[in-house]
């Protein structure tokens, strides 16, 4: 189910909240945890044992952890097992098909499998893992299981996040209270997570498709897909985002930030401090860190840390060999960038500063065309077309047409990826009450408005999906 099908708009969620209200607080979390195993199997019921399995796996051995009675080395044998059934199931229900026919290429006795993959595994798999890791640390263990249910499997984030700590939300798991600013500022950021999808996101889409799929576009079409589909993605899933934390808002839930204008970045280290917040904040913090982070001997340690880290952060998105490049590029730029001590000249000398930003997308465009491409060889095929290597010409009319046709979109894109409203809501805090009362309604009437139109738009389309949602 998704957040912009009808079924969820006008039927599943309303229909959640209201009795979310009704029931006393004591019922809650077993109402909002039966509402989230639904809302896991609408799609594909046949899943949602593998949901339930993770739940049960992941409390038994966080009781296990936490019980008196458990020796350190048990402790640690349970969270080795933990971990490893974790990633047991992951490997089982995303790497196992690509395993396979690896093996089968090398050995033709070898079969291929084919298992589908559940929606939001890795989101919820590293959600899980997460806990597990964080019990053993010292975080307080969850006796209740529904509550544990309810922590994995929240509907708002369960399917591309954000990934929520145990922590951030353990409080609110036991008791909640969603006040009237909860819910508006809850629903004002849906609304603007809403349209940002559906106007934005779609609308790039469109040109992306036509530039990557052509056989041979033009050099300036090639180029204009490239940052169509940076605006594409940007949007398709901080739009996600944002109405995840509107969602968990409304319903009483504060779950963290996951983008901060990644596009106005002045290095690759900076972009991916605001990109994907919190899948870099569980790499950092369950993996970086205790393989000693930047703070090691030699620069090869460093460099292996980062390639093992940004590796392991390629694969994750997708059992697929451009993953894994789109991964270790990143880790060689953040490599280089560490050895020259990029980030803090870059903060001494605010000159350069523009020169590092149109480096920094164009490292970032080059990594979206390799995240796009379905192979090695179709993303090569880009590369040459964006260098005018390819056969093809430099301006067509392919351009001209996507161009002309999506120019607002464009402008638009470019205005919301950047902080501009951002700096407006800034100066809007500092007037007065009254002024600020009158310029909140003003800026909600305009995104109500836009969401009627992104409700229209639900209507007439067919295909509508979030990309991260293979992942």
């Amino acid at each position: 189910m998704l957040f912009t099908s009808l079924e969820f708009l006008f039927l599943f969620f309303p229909i959640v909240f209201l009795v979310n209200r009704i029931l006393p607080r004591c019922c809650r979390n077993y109402w909002l945890a039966a509402a989230s195993l639904f809302f896991y199997a609408w799609g594909e019921p046949s899943f949602l044992w593998i949901m339930l399995l993770s739940i049960t796996l992941n409390y038994l051995f966080a009781r296990c952890i936490a019980s008196p009675h458990c020796s350190e080395r048990g402790r640690r044998t349970c969270l080795i097992l933990a971990v490893c059934g974790n990633l047991g199931l992951l490997f089982v229900f995303k790497y196992a098909n690509l395993f396979t026919s690896v093996l089968h290429a090398g050995f033709s006795s070898v079969p291929r499998t084919s298992i589908a993959l559940p929606i939001g595994i890795s989101f919820f798999t590293f959600q899980a893992m997460s806990y597990v890791i964080d019990v053993y640390r010292g975080e307080e263990v969850q006796k209740n299981p529904v509550s544990l249910a309810l922590y994995i499997s929240l509907f708002p984030q369960l399917i591309a996040g954000p990934i929520v700590r145990y922590g951030d939300v353990a409080r609110e798991l036991r008791e909640r209270h969603a006040t009237k600013e909860d819910l508006s500022e809850g629903t004002f950021r849906f609304v603007r997570g809403f349209n940002k999808k559906m106007l934005l996101a779609n609308s790039m889409a469109m040109v992306a498709d036509a530039a990557f799929s052509a056989s041979t576009p033009s050099v300036l079409f090639s180029w204009l897909g490239a940052f169509a589909y940076a605006f594409q993605i940007f949007f398709d899933f901080s739009g996600y985002s944002e109405m995840a934390i509107g969602l968990g808002r409304i319903l009483g839930f504060h779950f963290p930030e996951n983008f901060d204008f990644p596009y106005i970045s002045k290095t690759v280290t900076e972009f991916w401090r605001r990109w994907h917040m919190t899948l870099g904040t569980w790499f950092r913090d369950y993996l970086y860190f205790p393989l000693g982070g930047s703070r090691v001997s030699t620069r090869r340690r460093l460099a292996f840390n980062l390639l093992l880290v940004w590796g392991a952060t390629g694969f994750w998105h997708g059992a697929d060999v451009t993953f894994l490049l789109w991964g270790v590029f990143y880790g060689v730029l953040i490599f280089f960038e560490k050895c020259v001590s990029l980030p803090q000249r870059v903060q001494a000398n605010r000159g350069v500063g523009y020169l590092c930003r149109a480096g920094t997308l164009l490292a970032v465009l080059i990594g979206w065309v390799l995240f796009r491409a379905e192979g090695v060889g179709e993303a090569w095929r880009y590369f040459l077309c964006m260098l005018g290597l390819g056969g093809n010409v430099f301006l067509g009319k392919d351009v001209l047409f996507e161009a002309s046709e999506f120019f607002v979109f464009f402008v638009f894109s470019c205005i919301c990826s950047m902080p501009f409203f951002a700096g407006v809501a800034k100066r809007i805090a500092k007037e007065s009450k009254r002024r600020r009362s009158a310029l909140s309604a003003l800026s909600f009437s305009v995104q109500l408005l836009l969401f009627f139109v992104s409700v229209a738009m639900v209507v007439t389309e067919t295909h509508n999906p979030f990309i991260y949602f293979n992942f």
